[in-house]
């Protein structure tokens, strides 16, 4: 469906949705997703792009969690490495095994690992992506060339999940799509409706390309807005307590010669105690993350000087050939929404990472925290509990074996295709519209122009950003390069959405701007 479809059912001011969702990132489009899926009407209001804050920011992976393990919170890497499993079964061409290694270069390393590791393993149980093995250093060298092998004494292999995070958010809205509901984008809650009682039904939202405002009714509002849960909560009762301490992390990126592999390292403690991954993905590295304290949010943070200069210090560790600031190709920053702990002085490292659902006197259901792994299981409790709140007959929520939009078993993980999945050839096809755009978009991005077509008429881009940030991730792989991209790619979408070359002059100049955030001088 279009978006001016979504647009047409809101403008019936007589329907009374089951669900209003606020938020369209993973919690908000999972919990979205479940609703539909179960046959309920579900309308999802995003004020920016779908995923355009914390959820297109992670680190690229499906996965338990090996710090929660040293924690000693077994029931949530359970519930994860599960859960990772059920993604795999239900989209595999958009979650796939990848391997890591954890080397050593103290002697204590390998078996204190290793028996962590394996303890890994056996918690994933069927769901799992491959065993564990202790490799000697010859064996590391082999897995990844580029490690650095002074003082190396060998190291443990083990395998997790990896996605596109963007790409994932924008199946699980057309999955949604698919079922019935209808999610929006750039669609800004600007307060709630409360009834004679005082509870909530309904809320006020504004489209912000036609700028036309709304009322809109609902049976159950949902306040699924990551790091901006407090400012709903704060439309219901401006005197709640404050529910989320936000964190920031950043991640560089580098190319893929640093690492000389396809498999991944996990370093398992840095000098701030936390984990840091170098990914590899769409042919670069990811390497993160940082974590610094936040008093308040925003949807584009920028990073600091001394987070990427963490990264750049800690990958020459275990890299023999150390990446320098002028290497990086990008830099991308996501603000994490952790629950605050009820004691002061807690570092945000040490927060919990479990999601947290509470249902205000007025009848807000706000669900926040959680992770991408546990998308689907979040949303399931969410719903769980919106039906009761809601009054709503229950119905039991069958995404457990749902297939996501697009799901095949014939795809290529080296091909970057794979993300649209079954579509793909369909995107290919559009060489016979436009012979002309059957090219790279350019020589350091791995995308052709017909997918900004693609991205234009049928998954609900709105902005050069969209297309270039989340639809493709052209500005995460390579910023500079994006930049030099966005005015053909602002006067492809202009066709497709019948723009005029003021609106072209005003998204390449946006796009401008937005990129130099992510290029590091």
């Amino acid at each position: 469906m279009k978006r001016a479809d979504f647009i047409q059912q809101m403008e019936d001011s007589s329907k009374v949705w089951d669900f209003i969702i606020i938020g369209g990132g993973a919690t908000g489009l999972g919990a979205g997703l479940d609703a539909a899926a179960r046959g309920y009407s579900v309308l999802l209001l995003e004020q920016g792009d779908f995923a355009e804050a914390t959820s297109s920011r992670s680190t690229k992976m499906v996965h338990g969690g090996v710090r929660y393990l040293a924690q000693g919170n077994i029931s949530l890497v359970m519930g994860a490495l599960r859960e990772r499993g059920i993604l795999r079964q239900n989209a595999p061409h958009m979650c796939y095994n990848q391997k890591f290694v954890v080397p050593d270069y103290k002697w204590w390393g390998l078996p204190y690992y290793g028996i962590g590791l394996k303890a890994y393993d056996m918690l994933a149980g069927k769901y799992s992506f491959g065993s564990s093995r202790i490799l000697s250093p010859n064996k590391v060298k082999k897995e990844i060339p580029g490690v650095l092998s002074n003082k190396l004494k060998g190291g443990v292999t083990y395998h997790d999940g990896q996605f596109d995070d963007a790409r994932l958010a924008l199946t699980i809205a057309r999955t949604m799509a698919d079922m019935g509901g209808c999610p929006l984008n750039y669609a800004r809650v600007t307060n709630l409706v409360k009834n004679s009682a005082g509870y909530v039904c309904g809320v006020q939202a504004e489209d912000k390309i036609s700028g036309k405002s709304y009322e809109l009714k609902g049976k159950a509002v949902i306040n699924a807005t990551g790091i901006f849960t407090d400012d709903v909560m704060n439309m219901d009762n401006s005197h709640h307590e404050k529910l989320i301490a936000p964190s920031q992390g950043i991640h560089i990126v580098i190319d893929r010669e640093f690492l000389g592999g396809e498999t991944g390292i996990m370093v398992p403690k840095t000098d701030d105690g936390r984990v840091i991954f170098f990914v590899p993905w769409h042919g670069k590295v990811v390497v993160g993350t940082t974590d610094t304290p936040l008093s308040s949010v925003c949807m584009e943070p920028k990073p600091l000087e001394e987070e990427i200069d963490f990264l750049v210090e800690h990958s020459a560790r275990y890299l023999c050939k150390p990446p320098k600031r002028s290497d990086v190709l990008s830099v991308f920053v996501g603000i994490r929404p952790l629950i605050a702990a009820s004691s002061d002085g807690c570092k945000t490292s040490a927060l919990s990472r479990d999601h947290y659902l509470t249902i205000s006197p007025n009848k807000l259901l706000t669900i926040a925290g959680g992770k991408w792994t546990t998308y689907r299981h979040m949303a399931e409790d969410c719903i769980d509990n919106a039906i009761t709140m809601g009054g709503h007959s229950f119905r039991p929520s069958p995404t457990k074996h749902l297939k996501l939009h697009g799901y095949t078993e014939e795809f290529d993980h080296n091909d970057h295709m794979h993300v649209y999945g079954s579509e793909a050839a369909e995107i290919k096809g559009l060489a016979s519209e436009f012979p002309e755009l059957d090219e790279p978009m350019h020589e350091n991005l791995p995308y052709s122009w017909l997918e900004v077509v693609w991205a234009a008429r049928n998954e609900w881009v709105q902005t050069v950003s969209d297309a270039l940030s989340r639809r493709t991730r052209a500005l995460i792989l390579n910023a500079k390069a994006a930049a030099e991209v966005a005015p053909k790619a602002a006067e492809i979408i202009a066709r497709e959405l019948g723009k005029d070359e003021e609106w072209i002059k005003e998204q390449v100049e946006e796009f401008s701007v937005l990129s130099k955030n992510y290029i590091v001088t």
